[in-house]
């Protein structure tokens, strides 16, 4: 059952968005539910991933191998483990989701936004399940295609302004790391005399301690710091977001900037561990300065969907902490945030879409009273915000807890720092909360708003059930991933003490 699964989960949206493709234009509903059933069909499918896969192994499941270009080395190499499986979950759970909320806010060339929306999924299940250097970068690149066209086609009035710094911002980090891999693949040969893309057999090599490594280091970093988007490379989150379709945004928040903190994960620990921790100093400076950066940011933004960006970049600060203090609690913390900040903040656009759609305004200053109108709306932004800001029983404060113990381990001052992002997030999250939903109805067109409608409820239905699981029950989540992350850390450390060895030996 389980032979070619990744295979059949990666290239099932793709399929059916070519299938949906040959539909006459003119038939929106059956587009919409045709990719709506695809989507689903594929959520159905990786399920078994998450059922079969074995958590004491450390080792990559569901592999997938077969020759591509043999004299260039590049394989066509699938295969998950704890730290990618959630990711593929999350992204085939978030898709289906993300369809059924545009039902009818994408009105304009329907045919072409439930196409370019299921290609963008292939291209993100890709880069999460290829262990061959140079698969996992063109999975990079396409999906940046079909994300250019959601938000430059179906995206605001700044779209196409929006769209072009997004690609641009990406395609500077996405050059300089082809640089680096170009420059591993070629180290790799020289030393070993085997030419290969293929993670695995590099991930066992340990590149020579020094400049070189620092180098490679930086140019993988850059590309997924852009991607995080970690402090100061976010410019581009805010207009993106603002810009982009409701749908455009929720897959952008829960799986998109997921790749950044994955690649750091996947690819900047195991494979360059000495420039990892020679590096890890200005990674948490970075990552607590956004932390706090961006939540004194959110707090004083008046459009809901831009103070909904800027939280963005304060919770993937938690994240890139938890990731580099090397220690279980910490990039345990720092993987279930990834998951915890995609249902989240997935979750917060979504309401803001749903409010936009009614007043087709997203300024705070336009609202209040709404718990008079909309009781049903008004409870679960208040389920989500409370999640969001860190809430005990809910799904953010088991991400954030096991970060902070990860980080006060390592460095106390910065755990102390990087605690007031938690407070700061409350505030914002807060006040804004008070000011939408409290006080009095002071505009007419808030008097006769609509509460949730049931296609809504179908949509924040499935995201409240896990935000609410993983607060209660966090194992069922963590658990898979713990084998895995104790392996990556004896790894890293391990490598991090031999590939200095030669430089030793060439001073004596």
């Amino acid at each position: 059952m389980t032979v070619g699964i990744l295979s059949a989960v990666t290239f099932l949206p793709a399929a059916g968005g070519l299938a949906l493709a040959l539909v006459p234009r003119h038939r929106a509903n059956a587009l919409r539910g045709g990719a709506l059933v695809v989507a689903l069909a594929t959520f159905a499918l990786s399920l078994p991933l998450y059922v079969a896969f074995d958590a004491e192994s450390a080792d990559y499941q569901f592999e997938v191998y077969a020759r591509w270009m043999p004299t260039l080395g590049v394989g066509y190499h699938l295969g998950i483990d704890g730290i990618s499986l959630l990711l593929v979950l999350l992204t085939t759970f978030l898709m289906p989701i993300a369809l059924l909320s545009a039902w009818h806010a994408i009105d304009d060339r329907p045919k072409e936004f439930v196409v370019t929306m299921l290609v963008l999924e292939t291209g993100m299940l890709g880069v999460f399940v290829s262990l061959d250097l140079f698969l996992f970068y063109v999975f990079w690149e396409a999906m940046l295609i079909p994300m250019y066209f959601i938000i430059g086609v179906w995206g605001g009035p700044s779209r196409v302004y929006a769209a072009v710094k997004f690609v641009l911002y990406t395609m500077l980090g996405s050059v300089l790391m082809l640089l680096a891999i170009l420059a591993l693949y070629y180290q790799h040969g020289a030393a070993t005399g085997t030419f290969t893309f293929d993670l695995p057999t590099l991930a066992r090599w340990v590149v020579p301690a020094g400049l070189g490594q620092h180098l490679m280091f930086l140019a993988f970093a850059l590309a997924f710091a852009i991607k995080v988007p970690l402090f100061p490379f976010h410019t581009w989150l805010p207009d993106a977001h603002v810009e982009a379709p409701t749908a455009g945004s929720v897959i952008l928040a829960g799986v998109l900037l997921k790749m950044g903190t994955y690649g750091f994960l996947r690819f900047c620990l195991p494979l360059f561990p000495d420039a990892s921790l020679a590096f890890g100093p200005l990674i948490f400076a970075l990552a607590v300065i956004g932390i706090v950066y961006g939540a004194w940011v959110s707090t004083v933004q008046p459009d809901l969907k831009r103070l909904v960006a800027y939280s963005s970049v304060s919770h993937l600060g938690f994240v890139m902490l938890g990731i580099f203090t090397l220690n279980t609690q910490g990039l345990v913390g720092g993987l279930i945030q990834m998951v915890n900040h995609g249902l989240s903040t997935g979750a917060l656009f979504l309401l803001v879409g749903m409010i936009y759609e009614r007043r087709h305004t997203r300024l705070i200053a336009d609202f209040g009273g709404l718990w008079k109108v909309v009781p049903a709306f008004s409870a679960v932004l208040l389920l989500v915000s409370l999640s969001s800001l860190g809430l005990p029983g809910l799904n953010g404060f088991v991400g954030e807890f096991l970060i902070l113990v990860g980080v006060f381990q390592v460095n106390r001052l910065l755990a102390a720092a990087a605690t007031t992002g938690i407070i700061f997030a409350a505030v914002y999250l807060l006040w804004m909360y008070q000011r939408v939903i409290f006080g009095e109805v002071t505009r007419e067109e808030n008097r006769r708003l609509p509460d949730l409608t049931p296609r809504e409820w179908a949509v924040m239905a499935p995201v409240i059930v896990f935000i609410v699981w993983i607060g209660v029950y966090p194992a069922a989540f963590t658990g898979p991933t713990e084998a895995t992350i104790d392996a990556l850390i004896a790894q890293v450390e391990s490598k991090a003490s031999v590939a200095a060895e030669p430089v030793r030996t060439s001073r004596r």
